[in-house]
């Protein structure tokens, strides 16, 4: 099956990772999966919420929102108090994701604010936000680290996701919206370099999907994730 931007079914769309986008994050990554843009933004702040006072040991956190003009239509703007319930699944996964690569001792009683803000949407934002996410917490970590406050580096592992699908009878990777909006069966991977899981989002959208296209959804994703890795590490320089 050849989609409509030429791509094979195993392959992603253009992926880039511009560091340095932003003038006042010590981490700041404009991340680009085909026409989707996120800007992910790492920083931090001394302290961490009442349940770890006392502990000696920091906290990451995440915050997703979509401008007005991400989509065709606009999109209202989250108020305090008011953020839609997508959003609040979204920067959940994120926070957590990433959490799963931290060692939070590390960081003393500090706390890590991950801020994704999607600039444009053409399908895959969230798994956008958390492979250009880490990007910017590399660069924040570097930043921290210079200033030594930092009690050892803290990050454990590389982390990517993507999206895959199955459309038509046959297993996507990295959907584009026109492709998502009619696929049969929608999964989010969430891995780490070495190759574990840390998010398995699945959902049948129409009919049951088989063990057979979830082992392939599984394999053609890893393979994905494996490339995002290798442009992570070039964006990176490491």
């Amino acid at each position: 099956m050849t989609r409509a931007d030429g791509r094979q079914p195993h392959e992603l769309r253009p992926v880039t990772f511009q560091r340095g986008f932003s003038k006042h994050a010590p981490g700041s990554v404009l991340a680009s999966y085909g026409d989707t843009r996120v800007l992910c933004t790492a920083m931090y702040t001394d302290g961490v919420p009442p349940f770890l006072q006392g502990r000696g040991q920091g906290w990451l956190t995440a915050e997703y929102s979509m401008l007005p003009s991400a989509t065709k239509d606009r999109k209202s703007r989250d108020k305090p108090g008011k953020v839609d319930g997508r959003s609040v699944e979204i920067q959940r996964l994120i926070g957590r994701s990433l959490r799963g690569v931290v060692d939070m001792t590390k960081l003393t009683e500090r706390t890590v604010w991950i801020d994704c803000d999607v600039l444009q949407a053409d399908g895959g934002t969230r798994t956008a936000s958390i492979t250009g996410a880490w990007v910017a917490l590399y660069d924040l970590f570097k930043h921290m680290e210079q200033k030594r406050v930092l009690r050892g580096w803290p990050l454990t592992s590389q982390l990517g996701a993507v999206s895959v699908g199955v459309v038509a009878n046959e297993v996507l990777v990295d959907l584009a919206y026109a492709e998502d909006s009619k696929a049969g069966t929608d999964m989010n991977l969430v891995m780490t370099g070495e190759g574990q899981f840390i998010e398995v989002q699945g959902s049948a959208e129409g009919a049951p999907f088989s063990r057979e296209h979830l082992d392939s959804m599984l394999q053609s994703g890893a393979a994905a994730i494996s490339t995002l890795f290798k442009l992570q590490r070039d964006a990176l320089g490491i």
